[in-house]
Formats: structure tokens, sequence, C-alpha cells
């Protein structure tokens, strides 16, 4: 069986963007490997409005994100990447989803810094953690994988503190391990300039369409 982490990780050292459309569902996986993306990225809001047909606030557990992953992975020969909210609690229970969702064959797995019951990245009134416990999260994550998963940090902070406090975030979080950078809701074309130049790991940039249902998202990397 061909290790995805590694291959996701040997893509990313192209000098060349990488685009990660959302999936929902393992349909919607197949298909956007069908048409010939590189990866597939199984988006926490869409999980939530096709399981439960209700939006992204923290209701479906680490296992139910387990098995939704472990459902992708088995049909498409693309990577995954996973969203896994908060890490569903502490530092411990990180440990625990990083497993989980090694299990599943997940080849990069997404971790945030908001508080707990979460919230989408594109709703007010999300509220963060600390950056130190976050810190201490990512290095739980890293310590925890058996193999080459890849581990995401993302970071909430510029919708209520600024691009300069996301910025610092995302500098603890390469410094503490983390694989790839999520320097959330960056609001212009100058921000995300900074966001690319500040770091040596690879970041993603959110492209989202906003309809009645939040359902689309594309992930691109530059490196």
């Amino acid at each position: 069986m061909t290790n995805m982490a590694r291959r996701l990780r040997e893509r990313l050292k192209e000098d060349r963007i990488l685009i990660a459309p959302g999936a929902h569902d393992v349909l919607t996986a197949k298909i956007i490997e069908k048409v010939g993306f590189e990866a597939v990225y199984m988006t926490g809001y869409g999980t939530s409005a096709s399981m439960l047909g209700k939006p992204d606030v923290g209701l479906l557990t680490l296992t139910e994100m387990a098995r939704r992953a472990s459902n992708i992975v088995e049909a498409v020969n693309i990577p995954v990447i996973a969203d896994a909210d908060t890490g569903y609690g502490n530092a411990v229970n990180v440990m625990r989803t990083v497993r989980e969702y090694e299990k599943a064959g997940v080849a990069c797995i997404q971790l945030e810094d908001q508080v707990a019951p979460k919230k989408c990245g594109h709703m007010l009134g999300r509220e963060i953690i600390s950056a130190e416990e976050m810190v201490g999260k990512i290095k739980a994550a890293c310590d925890a994988r058996r193999g080459d998963t890849l581990i995401m940090a993302r970071t909430d902070a510029r919708t209520n503190y600024g691009i300069e406090e996301a910025l610092e975030r995302g500098r603890l979080y390469e410094e503490a391990g983390a694989d790839i950078l999520f320097i959330e809701s960056v609001e212009t074309i100058e921000e995300m300039k900074m966001v690319t130049s500040s770091f040596n790991v690879p970041v993603l940039a959110n492209m989202l369409e906003m309809e009645e249902l939040h359902f689309f998202q594309e992930m691109s990397w530059r490196k």
C-alpha cells in the first residue's frame, strides 16, 4: 500500500501550489480524485452538514470524524488531509486523536487553537486558547505519531487579535514542530503575502465560496 503521508510530504517539496478540494463524503472524494486532483481535504463543516444537517460548531466526536476519514481513505488513492478540530480535548486527547487518524490512514491532520466547542473559521464569536497550550498540543501530536503523518497547525487569531498575533502564533507553532501552517481568515492579498513570506514550512490558503450551505472548500499550499 502506498504511504500517502510520505507521498504528500514529497509533493509539498515541489515549488508549485497543491490544490486539495474539500470533500464531505466518500462520493465527493472519489469525484475529486476522478477529475485529477492530487489530494483531498475532509472538511469539518461539510462533514457536520452532511452527517447531521448542522453547522460546524463542535457537534461531531473524534470517533465519528475518524470513521468518516477512514471511509474516504479506503475509497481513494490520493492523500487525504483531515480536519481534526481542536483535537477533541487537551494534549492527552490530542495524542489519541493522532493515533486514531493514523489508523484511518490520513496523510495530514489539521489541529486548531480554538476553545472547545469550536466553530467554523468563517463564523464570528470564535475564541482561542493560549499560545502556550496550543504549543503543547502540537508537541503532543508530533510525539504521538508513529509514521510520516503531517501535522497542520491552524490559528484563528486573525479575526479578533489581528494579523501580527496570528503570525506570531504561526512562528511558535512552527517551532513546536508543525509541518504545515494554516493562518485562518486572512483578509487581504497583502496579508496573504505576509503569511507566505513568514515561515519555512508550507502554508495553506482557504478559498471558500459562500453558498446557502457552506460546503465547498479548496485548500492550496505555497511553500
